[in-house]
C-alpha cells in the first residue's frame, strides 16, 4: 500500500468516525509515516498514526489499533487546550507533525495556526534544543523514578523506555522523527552517517545489547510467542497499550521484530521485543495471575540475557551510567543544532 492510499483511508476513517464525536477539534499525522513520500510504500510491519483532537476538559484514552481495509491506524485522542503554541512547539514528539502540512482535519483553524506558527522556526537552534531539553527532561525524570516495589516487569518497562529515550535526542537533534518502535535503528543511521559509532556503542551499552548475539535474540522472540498468545487471550483490563497486545497488532509485535533480525538488526529489535514481554506479562498479571507466574521465568531470564540486568539495583545502577551521560548528549544536540544553522 503506498502511503497516499493510507491517507486517503486515515481521511475517511476521521470523517466517519471522529468528526462526528462531540467537541471535534480536528485531527493530524504523527509517528514515522509524516516523513515518506505519498508514492512511497507503507512498510509490512508499520501503521499510521493519527491525533483525534477534542474540545473536551480530558481528552479519552488512547483508542489504539483500528483495522480498516487492511490498514492499521494508530488512533490517540488529545484535548484542545493542550495545544498552546509554546508548549506544542516545545514537546518533541508533537512539534515534528506541524513542520509541515500533516492535517487531515482543521474544522476551528487552530492546528493551521499552530502549523504556521512552528514550520517557520522548526530548524531554528534555540527551538531543536528546546526539544532536545524536552527528551532529556523525560529520560532524568524517568530514570529518577524507578520503584523497586513495583512488579518487576513494571521497573524493567519503566527503566527501558526511559533510557531508549537517548535515541530521541539523536533523531530530533537531527531533525528526524522520532519514531517509538525502530528508534535505535533510525538513531543507528543517524550516528552512523555522522561517523559517530562511538555515541551509538554507548546508547547500545547503556541498554545493555551492544554484544548481544543475534541467535539469542532470535531465540528469546520465539519464547515470546506463547506468552503474546495468552496475553491476547485474557486481555480485559484496559491499558494504554492494550491494542499493542492484539491479534491484529502481531504482525508488528513478533514479525516486526523478525524482520529486523533477518536485516542484522537484532539490537535494534530488542527494545520492543522486551516492550512487548512487559506488557504482555503486565496483561497477565491482572488478567490471569496463573499464566503470569508460568511465564514468570521466561520473562525473566529474556531480561537478563538480553538486556543484562536482574535485580533493582541493576537498573538503578544503568540509570546512574545514562543520567550521567546526559551532559555529553546534550553537547552533541547542540553541535547538530550549529550544523542545521550553518547549512
Amino acid at each position: 500500500m503506498l502511503i497516499a492510499e493510507a491517507r486517503e483511508i486515515a481521511l475517511s476513517w476521521v470523517e466517519q468516525n471522529a468528526a462526528c464525536q462531540p467537541g471535534f477539534a480536528g485531527a493530524f499525522f504523527t509517528g514515522s509515516t509524516v516523513e515518506l513520500h505519498a508514492d512511497a510504500v507503507l512498510p509490512a510491519a508499520s501503521d499510521v498514526d493519527i491525533v483525534v483532537v477534542l474540545d473536551v476538559a480530558t481528552a479519552p484514552p488512547k483508542l489504539g489499533k483500528v483495522v480498516v481495509d487492511g490498514l492499521v491506524l494508530e488512533v490517540t485522542y488529545a484535548a484542545l487546550a493542550e495545544f498552546d503554541d509554546a508548549g506544542v512547539a516545545r514537546n518533541y514528539h508533537l512539534a515534528n507533525s506541524f513542520r509541515r502540512n500533516q492535517l487531515i482535519a482543521d474544522p476551528t483553524g487552530r492546528l493551521a495556526e499552530l502549523r504556521d506558527a512552528i514550520a517557520p522556526y522548526f530548524a531554528d537552534p534555540d527551538a531543536i534544543l528546546a526539544r532536545c531539553d524536552n527528551a532529556i527532561d523525560r529520560i532524568r525524570n524517568g530514570l529518577a523514578g524507578i520503584d523497586a516495589d513495583a512488579p518487576w516487569e513494571q521497573q524493567v518497562m519503566g527503566w527501558m523506555f526511559s533510557t531508549s529515550i537517548t535515541t530521541h535526542v539523536v533523531l530530533v537533534a537531527a531533525l528526524r522523527n522520532p519514531t517509538v518502535r525502530l528508534r535505535y535503528a533510525a538513531a543507528r543511521s543517524v550516528l552512523l552517517e555522522l561517523g559517530r559509532s562511538d555515541l551509538y556503542d554507548e546508547l547500545l551499552d547503556q541498554l545493555g545489547v551492544r554484544d548481544l548475539a543475534a541467535g539469542t535474540v532470535a531465540r528469546r522472540l520465539d519464547d515470546l510467542e506463547p506468552l503474546f498468545e495468552d496475553a491476547v487471550e485474557a486481555a480485559s483490563t484496559p491499558f494504554f497499550f492494550s491494542s499493542d497486545i492484539t491479534a491484529d497488532a502481531r504482525h508488528v509485535a513478533l514479525e516486526g521484530s523478525r524482520a529486523l533480525i533477518a536485516d542484522g538488526l537484532h539490537r535494534e529489535a530488542v527494545f520492543w521485543i522486551i516492550a512487548t514481554y512487559t506488557r504482555c506479562m503486565t496483561i497477565l498479571a491482572a488478567d490471569s495471575p496463573s499464566r503470569a507466574t508460568s511465564h514468570e521465568p521466561t520473562f525473566r531470564h529474556a531480561v537478563a540475557q538480553m538486556l543484562g540486568v536482574q535485580t533493582t539495583g541493576d537498573l538503578v545502577a544503568r540509570a546512574e551510567r545514562t543520567t550521567a551521560s546526559l551532559p555529553a548528549l546534550r553537547s552533541f544536540a547542540a553541535e547538530r543544532a550549529a550544523e542545521h544553522t550553518a547549512r
